[in-house]
């Protein structure tokens, strides 16, 4: 009984507090009657406010009472407004726009504008303002919106006018394609610790999804020196306070005003050399403290940024205690163009409910996201509630009219209506694309290889065809985890074999199991270091076979765990029947030069004569991976761990177990490895670098293919990776004794080319290769490598030493991820 009273009261207290909320609402607008979008709205002497919204209408929720509220926007002078609330008010409010006044200063010809003065100080204080917070917590909404400003009927013959319909657009093919609202609590702990916690999320036009807003990902903080914000530019951008910033910025001094009896300098800031990775804008200064006001900044494509023709960025800050401001909202605008479509949109922030003096447990930070399930569930009391911002008219007819689209798309008739659309199967593109068949209400998936890429030739095999099928289902909703089968069949038109393989990955419990199976004609290097298309054309294109082969029968099984945080292992054991294999066939298109195609031995090219006898394996394999992060994201589906700062160490060792099933191999392998990608070197660009040595400890009964092996490359086309050399021939270097091997690779991210006119605007990053391999064959073979990359595609040009002596050079092209 003494339970249920307790309930009761609790639900009469919070019905109590909930029919005393009272709310100011209005409108914010200049002089000339004009809205002005996400002012700034909050209570004096407190950590609660809110935005204006695109229309420069606010709404604050607030317990009756007596409130100075404070109307805040970039560029106008502050208003404050005595209120006192019984019940719900309307208070519309005009601001003026700020008069920065000049006559304080007098700026002598030639002389230095005081602006620069100004920003010493600030840049002098930037580490104080960084640090002077050692942790909070807040609540922080976000919302996002992209809309579709222009594009054609038709692209590329898809039919944009019926794909924009569909989507709940107009019929000039204009609206909303992104709207999205969440609300988080956000924890920070110096000196980079942060937690997020999903408290609500709403998506426009899905019942389903979950906000892609992240607080984390809007957070900037421009006493940071660089603004590293991946994807968008290929450099750092420079803050306009950093250490360095008087190399990069020219400074003017707009006028000062004073807000709430304290000195406001407003101060232009442009890049000295336009093509620079620096905004353009505003800066406001508070004096005395000589910390940030307000920032109100944009960059274009002369900063060569992608993807975005215009980012402008502004931020507001306010007082949580005496001696310390924190952000108050953060907003994202945006517009991009390209092949005739035009979008446009923002992401806002509103931080709220600051706490300056939080208690954390020692492992709280080692989640960085948390949603859980229901998040996405709030219905709409709660968000008229919760909601900081106004929704505007259109954005309230989005939410309605894709509210109805969604109930449709996610209901089965509607599902299976899709499926039976998509599922249609088209010889043309069975042939390029291959044939994909769904079930997505069961979450069943099959998927058919193209055929013409399964079409290939080798000299062993002549033309062959190797086609190949997936077979993937859903099998635990929780953890969102598949069954997955994959299968192939083979021929060889010359060599008369047929090969074919069952490949499974099966979630059991916290481990994942791998089962496999088959006959299949591999390569004789176990990195596949050359494709079989790009194979088949030099063979029937050049008369150059450069991959070996021999067939593999075999059975394996694996088992995959991540243990703890950033510690993964794996255990798996093989059985294989291994036999060398013959050229079979000696076609080509062309034969340039009249020449012969070598042999499929590459250490006796010109003789046809077995690289081993046939034998039988059986061999397990053990290795485990630590990347010192225990950093981890959970979702309704499960968790998902974060790439480590730090780099990721690995230790492998391979047994080779004689007698066992007629095995007739006996060696010991042990191997080591250190690698880490895209290490941030500021305004410098980003390191790579792999580094692995091992050891066979026993090596008594040997075959070619249990070698270790080496990524090499003989043609035109470079496979990528950091562990791969650029000249290295793909199969003589491969040993059973011991081994070094280390590779690091510099994008410099433009730092070079963006200060050559015309050149900057290609967006090329210039790359540095250094390779390097040493076996007791073959000591300190090293390789330079200088190019160019664009997105993903680059070129090189390398040239290896062995020894000191110059042993090859060429150009290599390749695609990066």
């Amino acid at each position: 009984m003494k339970f249920y009273l307790t309930c009761i009261l609790i639900l009469l207290i919070n019905l109590s507090a909930f029919s005393q909320q009272v709310t100011v609402n209005g409108k914010v607008t200049d002089e000339n009657n004009k809205p002005i979008p996400f002012a700034s709205i909050y209570i004096k002497n407190t950590t609660k406010g809110t935005s204006a919204n695109s229309e420069g209408e606010y709404i604050l929720q607030l317990t009756p009472g007596t409130y100075n509220v404070q109307y805040k926007a970039v560029g106008y002078k502050q208003e404050s407004r005595e209120v006192e609330l019984k019940t719900s008010k309307t208070l519309n409010v005009s601001l003026k726009t700020e008069a920065y006044l000049l006559n304080a200063v007098v700026i002598r010809a030639g002389g230095e504008d005081p602006a620069y003065a100004i920003i010493r100080k600030a840049i002098k204080k930037r580490k104080a303002h960084l640090k002077e917070v050692n942790a909070y917590t807040c609540t922080v909404y976000i919302k996002g919106l992209q809309k579709m400003l222009d594009a054609p009927k038709k692209f590329m013959g898809f039919d944009v006018q019926k794909a924009t319909r569909e989507a709940g657009l107009d019929s000039n093919r204009r609206g909303i394609i992104y709207l999205s609202e969440s609300q988080s609590k956000y924890s920070f702990q110096q000196p980079d610790n942060v937690h997020e916690e999903m408290i609500s999320s709403k998506v426009s036009g899905s019942n389903k999804a979950f906000s892609y807003n992240r607080a984390s990902d809007v957070k900037v903080d421009f006493y940071e020196n660089i603004q590293n914000w991946e994807g968008l530019s290929n450099r750092p951008v420079i803050s306009p306070i950093a250490d360095n910033a008087l190399f990069y910025y020219n400074y003017k001094w707009m006028g000062e005003s004073i807000e709430n009896g304290e000195t406001v300098d407003k101060i232009k800031v442009t890049p000295k050399r336009l093509y620079d990775a620096c905004f353009q804008g505003y800066i406001y200064i508070l004096e005395n403290d000589w910390r940030i006001y307000g920032l109100d900044l944009f960059i274009t494509k002369k900063q060569n940024i992608n993807f975005v023709d215009t980012l402008k960025f502004s931020e507001q800050f306010f007082p949580v205690s005496p001696k310390v401001w924190m952000p108050s909202s953060v907003k994202f605008e945006f517009t991009a163009g390209l092949l005739g479509f035009k979008i446009g949109g923002y992401y806002i922030s509103v931080y709220k409910d600051y706490d300056l003096n939080p208690t954390f447990t020692k492992k709280e930070f080692n989640e960085v996201l948390l949603i859980k399930p229901g998040v996405n569930k709030k219905d709409s009391v709660f968000w008229e509630n919760e909601r900081p911002i106004p929704l505007t008219d259109e954005e309230k007819t989005d939410y309605q009219k894709k509210a109805i689209l969604a109930k449709k798309r996610e209901s089965k008739p509607y599902l299976d209506s899709l499926d039976k659309v998509n599922n249609k199967f088209s010889p043309g593109e069975f042939l390029l694309g291959g044939y994909h068949y769904r079930n997505r209400y069961e979450h069943e998936y099959y998927n058919f290889d193209p055929l013409l890429t399964a079409i290939k030739f080798n000299t062993v095999q002549g033309f062959a065809i190797n086609y190949g099928a997936s077979f993937s289902k859903r099998i635990d909703s929780i953890n969102n985890r598949y069954l997955i089968i994959t299968a192939k069949a083979g021929y060889g038109f010359s060599d008369h074999r047929f090969t074919g393989t069952i490949n499974t990955s099966i979630p059991v419990g916290s481990f994942t199991l791998g089962i496999n199976g088959g006959s299949e004609i591999t390569d004789l290097n176990n990195t596949q270091p050359i494709s079989s298309f790009l194979n088949s054309m030099y063979s029937l294109f050049e008369r150059e076979n450069y991959e070996k082969l021999y067939q593999k029968q075999y059975v394996s099984a694996s088992l995959h765990k991540r243990i703890i945080g950033g510690w993964q292992a794996t255990a798996s054991a093989e059985y294989a029947d291994r036999k060398w294999l013959p050229n079979a066939s000696s076609y080509s298109f062309y034969n340039p030069g009249n020449k012969d195609y070598t042999s499929n031995n590459p250490l006796l090219p010109n003789q046809d004569v077995p690289l081993f006898p046939e034998n039988q394996s059986f061999k397990v394999t053990i290795r485990t991976t630590y990347d010192f992060s225990d950093k981890y994201e959970t979702y309704p589906d499960g968790r998902h761990y974060l790439p480590s700062d730090y780099p990721t160490i690995g230790l492998t060792y391979t047994k080779g177990i004689k007698n066992l099933l007629g095995s007739d191999v006996d060696y010991d392998l042990l191997s080591a490895d250190i690698s880490k990608s895209n290490i941030s070197m500021g305004v410098f660009g980003k390191t790579s670098f792999y580094v692995g040595a091992g050891k066979f400890l026993n090596s008594n009964s040997i075959f070619y293919p249990d070698y270790k092996q080496f990524s090499g490359n003989q043609i035109l086309f470079s496979n990528g990776g950091i562990n791969t050399f650029l000249l290295l021939n793909y199969y003589t270097f491969s040993t059973y004794t011991e081994y070094v091997e280390a590779h690091l690779e510099h994008n410099f991210s433009g730092f070079i080319l963006n200060k050559i006119p015309l050149i900057r605007k290609l967006k090329l990053q210039e790359i540095v290769d250094v390779n390097y391999l040493s076996t007791p064959t073959l000591k300190n073979y090293t390789e330079l490598g200088f190019g160019l990359q664009y997105l993903n595609f680059r070129i090189m040009y390398g040239t290896s030493f062995n020894s000191g002596s110059n042993t090859n050079s060429a150009i290599r092209l390749g695609i990066s991820f």
